[in-house]
């Protein structure tokens, strides 16, 4: 409760504020856009987690308050506006104006028509992020492997240097391919960008030592957040100064890449874009942030050792489909089953891999006993 607790409570207001602003019917879609974020963020969640545990308690807490403004705000409320506004050539008052009509999806000309009508372009961009942000992961060596019969060759192919850009430009070249006529270019551009945006975001990682090898500019955190690190088995040497705050930059350009398909699938469940903000923000995103918490707190990630592969196995799904849905659709209801089947079977072989590793242990602790 001391991690959910006001997560429950933020839902419990949003629930209430959703009946007040029009009744039973924007309770329930509000709470379907909540279940629906969540079901999509466990990948998001795990990710999330190992780059949140380097970070001191006062970068966890601006992660919990700005990053909750930023993921509200900016992800749910700013950015399907910035996309109408580009699109349809509107001022920001105009796509504030538009989205407020609430018109449907299908009707040309609506706020929920503009926006997905730029599906492909969004699609794309989010698409080749989030699969570069695979492939550099499958592609790295690595001592532990889950599904070993795959990632043992993706490996190997990752030795070939810039391997992961030669893919995805591969991929969204046939993505680009199959789009509608007209689009292909806008697809092709957006793509680019959103392989660009991944290049620098690692880049400042790189930087700034966001992955935590040999980082200099770090200090000694509190007790409670020494008490996380001894938890999960690392130091409690975490990132400070210009390091914490490009780590903190990082964390949110990575969270927001996993918010595409949830805005874009919201519009199909309803086009008020205040029941997505309820939803999508103050449910489901404080949610996942909360999940995120829990998972640094317990040291979950170094105890289940294949959550990470797992979570970036959905990742790849997640980008894939992305970029299937730029010429075909796909009911965002197949991405949740896929990321919390790949999370829930990773969990799994994680207990096992444990009992196994204790089981092995345990004539050897009886032997040093003796």
């Amino acid at each position: 409760m001391k991690t959910f607790g006001w997560s429950f409570g933020i839902t419990a207001v949003a629930l209430v504020v959703a009946f007040i602003y029009g009744g039973l019917e924007a309770l329930i879609l509000c709470a379907i856009l909540g279940v629906l974020e969540v079901s999509l963020s466990f990948d998001n969640a795990v990710v999330n987690a190992r780059i949140l545990e380097k970070m001191s308690a006062f970068w966890q807490k601006m992660f919990l308050t700005v990053g909750i403004l930023i993921a509200v705000l900016g992800m749910r409320i700013a950015f399907p506006l910035l996309i109408v506004g580009v699109t349809a050539n509107l001022n920001p008052v105009q796509a504030v104006s538009l989205a407020l009509e609430k018109g449907d999806i299908h009707t040309p000309g609506t706020y929920a028509y503009l926006l997905h009508d730029a599906h492909p372009q969004i699609a794309a961009f989010g698409g080749v992020f989030l699969l570069m942000l695979f492939l550099d992961f499958m592609f790295e060596e690595r001592e532990i492997r889950w599904i070993g019969f795959l990632e043992k060759p993706l490996a190997f192919i990752g030795r070939l240097h810039g391997a992961s850009m030669a893919i995805a430009l591969v991929v969204l070249v046939a993505s680009a391919a199959m789009v509608r006529p007209g689009k292909e270019v806008d697809v092709l551009i957006a793509g680019i960008l959103g392989m660009v945006t991944y290049m620098l975001v690692n880049g400042l990682g790189d930087m700034f030592d966001v992955d935590g090898d040999g980082d200099t500019d770090a200090e000694d955190t509190d007790a409670e957040s020494a008490k996380i690190a001894r938890k999960s088995n690392k130091g409690v040497g975490k990132a400070v100064g210009k390091a914490a705050f490009m780590l903190f930059l990082y964390l949110e350009i990575i969270d927001a890449s996993f918010s595409f398909d949830g805005v874009i699938g919201a519009f199909a469940i309803t086009s008020d874009p205040i029941i997505i903000a309820l939803g999508l923000g103050l449910i489901g995103a404080i949610f996942v942030r909360s999940l995120t918490v829990f998972l640094v707190r317990e040291g979950t990630l170094d105890e289940f050792e294949y959550l990470d592969h797992g979570a970036h196995w959905a990742i790849g799904a997640l980008s894939v489909i992305l970029l299937l849905t730029i010429s075909i659709e796909i009911n965002e209801v197949v991405t949740g089953v896929i990321g919390v089947v790949f999370i829930g079977a990773a969990f799994i072989s994680s207990i096992i891999r444990n009992k196994r590793l204790n089981t092995n242990d345990s004539p050897k602790v009886e032997q040093l006993s003796n």
